[in-house]
Order: structure tokens, then C-alpha cells, then sequence
């Protein structure tokens, strides 16, 4: 099945270099380029991309209010990964909390590129989900714990919130299995049912929300 994907920066140059890469791949197709957030609002109208590479800083409109009304207005399951020149900073914390599903620098090794498009778009783990979590960790220091999120936890079983708090912590589906000793097929389950439980659309979200709901405490590692 083929990923459709959407190019969006400011720069004509980037823009060509990522959809020359990922044009170069048999199961995905660059459909639509934009250079500001407001194209990348109209042509993810127009053409319902899976994946969405998204720029921070553009003209018009930037791309976390962007980000925030395409996953906000969009009735399919369309994933954005943010591009980045520079290490993981608020601009980033930002977007994964308005729905992106994800981060990659803009200096990524060519045939990593579509790697991290296949991972965000199955719904999989970030390439560096590790790095994710430090990042959560980092700038939540900066935020209360929201009681609506904290109130949440009550609809988990013990078991999801052991799931939840591993997954939190940048673990495979592999390793939960092993930390848990449960099977693969359960910790699929488990996940599922914690984003559906949640209202969550991806497994970054769900770090997200480990962080503000106060599962996890910003910038310490809690025992498993």
C-alpha cells in the first residue's frame, strides 16, 4: 500500500531534496509540496497525505498552529513529522502536544528518511523514542500537572498503567514484553486499549499524556 506524503517548508531546496528521497521508494509517493503553513492547510485538504513532513518556522503561518488545525479539521488518519535544524526544543514540545506524531532533523541520513515515514505512519514508535521522552521530561517540568489528564488514570487497570509508563519511558513493544512477562499479542492490545481509553491517536501522544497526567515525573526516570 502506498504512503502518500506531503513536503513542507519554506525552502524550495529542502522541499526538493526530501521528495527526491522519498520519490526514489516503491511504496511512497510524494503527492503535494507547500511552502508555508497555509498551503500545507490547503493541499493536505486537497490531497488527505498519510504522513506530513512539517517545517516549524515558515512565513504566513508557522507549522505548529498548522499542525494543530490539520489534525484538528482532519477526518482521516493523516500523522505529521516535524522538521528540525536544530536539537529538540519548545517548538517541537509544542507540536507533539498540538498532534504530531513525531520529530527528525533536517540533516537526517537520506535512507533513514523513509524509514521514519513508514514508522509514523503504521502509528509505530518515534525513530528515537528515548530522545522523545527527555524531551517530554525536559520542557513538563514547565507545566502543572493537568488534573483533567490525571483524572484519566482512573479508567486504566493496573496493567495498562504499567504499559503505559513503559511505553513513557521509550520501550518497545519487545522489550514491554520482556520487562512485563507477557506476550507480544498482549502488549499490542494493551497499547490499543490505551489510546482507545484515552482518546489518543498515537504512541507519542501517549507519552505526552504519561508526562501531564503525572504517571511519569518530569525529568526523572520512575522505577518501572
Amino acid at each position: 500500500m502506498t504512503i502518500r506524503v506531503v513536503v513542507v517548508d519554506d525552502q524550495a531546496l529542502v522541499r526538493g531534496g526530501f521528495a527526491m528521497v522519498l520519490g526514489q521508494q516503491d511504496d511512497i509517493e510524494v503527492v503535494a509540496e507547500a511552502g508555508t503553513g497555509l498551503e500545507a492547510i490547503e493541499v493536505a485538504r486537497t490531497h488527505r497525505p498519510d504522513v506530513i513532513l512539517m517545517d516549524i518556522r515558515m512565513p504566513e503561518l508557522d507549522g505548529l498552529e498548522a499542525t494543530a488545525r490539520i489534525i484538528e479539521e482532519a477526518d482521516w488518519p493523516v500523522r505529521v513529522l516535524i522538521l528540525t535544524t536544530f536539537e529538540p526544543d519548545a517548538y517541537v514540545y509544542r507540536a507533539l502536544r498540538a498532534g504530531a506524531s513525531g520529530f527528525i532533523l533536517k540533516d537526517i541520513p537520506p535512507e533513514e528518511l523513509p524509514v521514519a515515514v513508514r514508522t509514523v505512519s503504521s502509528g509505530g514508535a518515534l525513530l528515537a523514542p528515548t530522545i522523545t521522552s527527555r524531551l517530554i521530561g525536559q520542557f513538563a517540568q514547565r507545566l502543572a500537572v493537568d488534573t483533567v489528564s490525571s483524572s484519566q488514570l482512573e479508567l486504566l487497570t493496573d496493567r495498562e498503567r504499567e504499559v503505559l509508563l513503559a511505553v513513557a519511558q521509550g520501550a518497545s513493544n519487545t522489550e514491554i514484553s520482556a520487562e512485563l512477562f507477557i506476550g507480544s499479542a498482549t502488549v499490542k492490545s494493551h497499547v490499543s486499549s490505551l489510546l482507545s481509553k484515552l482518546g489518543l491517536r498515537d504512541r507519542t501522544q501517549l507519552v505526552v499524556f504519561a508526562y501531564e497526567s503525572g504517571l511519569v515525573e518530569a525529568g526523572r526516570r520512575n522505577p518501572a
